[in-house]
């Protein structure tokens, strides 16, 4: 397999190389359709994020010379309407399935994208891959565009690659703590999660709904995606607890946050629940910096950060919640204010909501697809 050539990237605290532009707000629906685009696929094309996707594609006017969707057996021959198109989606597994295909975005899991992913590469594809197949991979470079942008400076449409997508709790997270790290320099994180169903996929969105429904009934909930109620409940995420006590979600947010920092030296520590909300996650994150940092130099930068929204009303006691962020494209941060447990104003905690299928993936997928343009 053909990974994205290895960069040396510089340290995060050094000013960035770019910044990916905020969402238009559509008020007709727009045709990227072009002869100057490059060719798309998209792989897991009938699955919330694939969905989200083409949805993100029109809303930002992608440029597309050709488009064509990809899933498993199971799901070839079902027929989907985009932009006034009727498409008829493919069998991932068909020989050709990557041919003529500049970019492919993936989202059907791992094991797809570690079976699929090199077939696409060596086709010469650049694979924009959502799962976490291939994100601590050295020679893979893990983009948030607003965050390191630096990190895919090697990658080339007509040369196959892949660059991966962060995790989706990782995204929202860095999203608002960067521009802080990059005034400051954290040296200690911790986040708490609060993760919605989205995460887990459109069976466990149906899985909610139906649970609600059911609960409310006074039936038994249906218990097929989580092994336990999640309506009306919360839980450790279901993700797999590893030896050291961290489940597998967790870790990701350690591992991936240091790599994307370039940082091996940072201290990371999380813990991830699963929440009854339907599509945004929500995050509590204390931050300890090198140097002092108060929380009205925070909000002044985090209001000029890109892709960043402050909500953060004391006096209203207004701030991010998943449903105002759901269906957005910024991450929402509030609760700002100084951790009193750190002296000289080396700490601070904040709140930060974002959608987890829009900015913790589908977005910041074709925001990758889109640097790949310039």
């Amino acid at each position: 397999m053909q990974a994205a050539a290895a960069v040396r990237h510089p340290h995060l605290l050094a000013p960035s190389a770019g910044r990916a532009r905020h969402r238009r707000a559509p008020s007709t629906v727009r045709m990227a359709l072009r002869e100057d685009g490059p060719s798309v696929a998209i792989v897991g094309a009938t699955g919330a994020v694939g969905q989200e996707f083409l949805r993100v594609i029109t809303d930002r006017d992608f440029p597309y010379r050709s488009l064509r969707l990809l899933a498993s057996e199971r799901s070839a021959g079902k027929r989907l309407s985009f932009e006034d198109r009727e498409y008829t989606v493919q069998d991932l597994a068909a020989p050709g399935a990557f041919d003529g295909v500049d970019i492919a975005l993936f989202s059907a899991g791992g094991s797809v994208s570690r079976k699929y992913g090199p077939a696409a590469v060596a086709s010469g594809a650049v694979v924009v891959d959502n799962s976490s197949a291939f994100r601590m991979d050295p020679e893979v470079p893990l983009v948030i565009p607003e965050v390191n942008p630096e990190a895919m400076a090697n990658v080339r449409v007509g040369k196959g690659a892949i660059v991966a997508n962060p995790n989706c709790s990782t995204i929202i997270c860095l999203m608002a703590a960067t521009p802080l790290h990059r005034h400051a320099k954290v040296l200690r994180m911790v986040v708490s999660t609060y993760q919605a169903a989205s995460g887990a996929g459109a069976a466990a969105m149906e899985e909610l709904k139906l649970q609600t429904q059911e609960v409310l009934a006074g039936k038994a909930p249906t218990c097929s995606i989580f092994s336990q109620q999640y309506a009306f409940n919360i839980f450790s995420h279901n993700a797999p607890v590893l030896e050291n006590g961290y489940n597998e979600e967790e870790m990701k947010m350690v591992k991936e946050t240091r790599k994307i920092w370039n940082n091996k030296d940072v201290k990371v520590t999380a813990t991830c629940i699963r929440v009854p909300v339907m599509r945004a996650h929500a995050e509590s994150v204390n931050l300890q910096f090198e140097k002092p940092l108060d929380e009205d130099t925070a909000r002044e930068i985090l209001r000029a950060a890109p892709g960043v929204t402050i909500i953060d009303d004391r006096a209203a006691n207004r701030f991010p919640t998943p449903l105002e962020v759901s269906d957005k494209d910024d991450v929402a941060v509030g609760r700002i204010r100084q951790d009193l447990s750190q002296d000289d104003n080396r700490g601070l905690d904040i709140f930060v909501c974002g959608d987890q299928i829009r900015k913790g993936a589908a977005l910041n997928a074709v925001q990758i697809a889109e640097m790949l343009l310039k």
